[in-house]
């Protein structure tokens, strides 16, 4: 039976928007079904995109790739700066403060304008499954749509539940109904759900704010941008502002303690650890008074400030207790209450590294659904499962990034093989190739894959392919141009404060050197001109040359494991030598090479090298 579409998106939060595009632009006819038009692309937390924690390495990979947040955040931003920047390039980390309705509005259009994407409202409550393949998704009204892959990007909205200090009322975001019997389908199909919980600070009136009591925190005088194909250009820009919390702050939360529903036990879920509520920040740190509040504006044409740093579900007349101690806040006036929202989610070990389902097949899973936190996170899954249903679609083999090969692989690497135990979210620790991963070099590492998936053009690729040549031959020269230690060299030398040079050397040795930038090399010789990014390359592939030959030796010996593939009809009961927790482990997450085996947590470097033997061909440690 011919299918409706080939494939179906259930959510447009920022997983759905890149999955519905990605299957859509690779030529298969997509059905985006969201529960509210008006909400597509919803910034529900804070409207900012990127930051520190690995989330603008996502973003930028995303547009490496041919993923759109990149573009979107780009036209719509209110502020932009690079943060970590007293710190190495690994973490170097842009953010954008975004208009969230202009974000909407983009992406929106961006979707609506896909020539082979439809983009429908409605409440699914239903997958339609027969004998373990997904065929379709039922609507609330008893209507069924076909389609031959689904992909579900349910964010919060499978049974939420929006806690305010003691009141608790459905809902998958503040004024939006939950999506319930969905969950239960997922159930019946086989799904092991579990349930987690955000939450998300008030916001408050610009005008009830008294600016002379804080600090101005602008945009970046310096052009910069998410998207490698965005113009370089200079842009008014609105300021960000902070303050701080004080002891009458801190007071007033102990005072009232006792009314947080993570002390009631109205709240008994895990939420992200790296954002916890100002009330759980005073629990685990008694002794700290100054916490950070960030005041940033929402939009252009709102009056509504996001405070960063004081998520609460406390009760609303506690909320406003506490922002009335903290400086330039005396006289403030909320216009949203925050509020935690508990929801289903899926055991991450349940799906494949393609971020298809064990259990279902032909059913996609992207963003919170997954256990993850955080709108880059979400885009970045939304994104693979988009490419990857396209692609079961067409027969062609998945898109599986590796952990050395960008953050988007070590995010999903860590969510199938490990699970989560709490909402996840990137960090660049996760990463043990970071000083490879970094957000600079997103386009080198990445462009050409997302050129071979069919989602970069070719002149797209062709201007990344000449940014890759001018790297080479720039750096070919600087080895190849000498310096002598004349006296002029050696009093400029001395004069950037880089000390002595008592011999000849390279171009490429001098620039190793901390305190000489590479326009300081044109006091030795003349030199090419090259754009600012091909610049940035060079300095940085001189300046951690020997850190970066080092962690691409590691790679090498990383990809050995990695390469090594594990058939899907291996039985780990007929193998003599596992350790049966080994073979439980191995049996559930259903490893697809020996390197994701050896992450596994239950199984050993023994059971590794057992596994080893066997995928060699050693018949003798497998049962007949």
């Amino acid at each position: 039976m011919s299918k409706e579409y080939a494939v179906i998106v259930v959510g447009g939060g920022h997983a759905g928007c890149e999955a519905a595009l990605a299957a859509a632009r690779l030529d298969c006819k997509t059905l985006l079904i969201t529960m509210n038009l008006d909400t597509i692309a919803q910034m529900s937390c804070n409207p900012a995109i990127g930051g520190p924690q690995a989330k603008s390495h996502l973003v930028r990979e995303l547009d490496a790739l041919g993923g759109e947040m990149a573009r979107v955040i780009d036209q719509s931003y209110l502020n932009i700066r690079m943060l970590n920047l007293s710190r190495g390039p690994a973490v170097h980390a842009l953010r954008a403060q975004a208009d969230k309705v202009k974000y909407r509005a983009v992406m929106t259009k961006t979707l609506e304008s896909e020539p082979n994407l439809s983009v429908r409202q409605g409440l699914v409550t239903k997958i339609l499954v027969d004998d373990g393949v997904i065929y379709g998704v039922q609507l609330n009204t008893g209507t069924k749509i076909t389609g031959e892959a689904v992909i579900l990007a349910t964010g919060t909205f499978l049974r939420g539940q929006i806690v305010i200090g003691q009141v608790r009322y459905s809902g998958g975001r503040q004024g939006e109904p939950s999506a319930d019997e969905l969950s239960q389908s997922l159930i019946d199909a086989g799904l092991k759900l579990r349930r987690f919980q955000t939450a998300t600070p008030p916001r408050v009136h610009a005008d009830s704010v008294d600016y002379g009591k804080l600090t101005c925190q602008p945009g970046s005088e310096k052009p910069l941008r998410f998207s490698f194909d965005t113009p370089l250009i200079v842009r008014e820009q609105s300021p960000c502002w902070y303050t701080r919390t004080t002891s009458e702050t801190i007071q007033v939360i102990r005072d009232n303690i006792h009314l947080s529903p993570i002390q009631t036990g109205a709240i008994q879920t895990k939420g992200p650890r790296y954002c916890p509520s100002i009330d759980r920040k005073v629990l685990r740190f008694p002794d700290k008074i100054d916490h950070q509040i960030f005041l940033e504006p929402e939009g252009e044409y709102t009056k509504e400030l996001y405070c960063l740093g004081l998520t609460t579900s406390m009760p609303e007349e506690v909320q406003l207790q506490i922002l009335r101690t903290i400086p330039g806040l005396e006289q403030v006036e909320i216009m949203r209450t925050g509020y935690a929202v508990e929801y289903d989610y899926i055991l991450p070990e349940q799906v494949y590294p393609s971020l298809e389902s064990k259990l279902v097949k032909g059913l996609f899973t992207a963003g919170q659904i997954n256990g993850t936190s955080g709108y880059e996170e979400a885009a970045a899954q939304g994104l693979i499962a988009g490419i990857n249903a396209a692609h079961k679609v067409k027969g062609r083999p998945s898109l599986i990034l590796s952990r050395s090969q960008a953050y988007i692989g070590v995010l999903i690497d860590d969510l199938v093989t490990k699970g989560t135990e709490e909402p996840y979210r990137m960090m660049t620790s996760r990463a043990e190739y970071r000083l490879i991963l970094r957000q600079d070099n997103a386009d080198l590492r990445l462009r050409e894959i997302g050129y071979k998936v069919g989602l970069i053009d070719d002149q797209r690729c062709k201007r990344v392919a000449a940014k890759k040549l001018a790297i080479q031959e720039t750096l070919q020269w600087l080895e190849e141009v000498q310096v002598s230690p004349t006296a002029e060299v050696r009093d400029y030398l001395i004069r950037l404060g880089s000390g002595d040079l008592k011999k000849s050397v390279t171009l490429h040795e001098i620039l190793q050197r901390p305190q000489i930038q590479f326009k300081n090399l044109g006091f030795f010789a003349p030199l090419p001109k090259l754009d600012p990014e091909v610049v940035e390359q060079i300095e940085i592939e001189c300046k951690f040359k020997a850190y970066i030959e080092r962690q691409l030796m590691q790679i090498e010996q990383f990809n050995k494991l990695e390469d090594i593939a594990i058939p899907e009809t291996i039985d780990y009961d007929q193998i003599h030598g596992l350790r049966t927790e080994a073979k439980e482990r191995l049996t559930s997450i259903k490893p697809t090479s020996l390197g994701q085996a050896s992450r596994i947590s239950g199984v050993s470097p023994a059971d590794i090298n057992v596994l080893l033997v066997v995928l060699k061909g050693d018949r003798e440690h497998v049962s007949a």
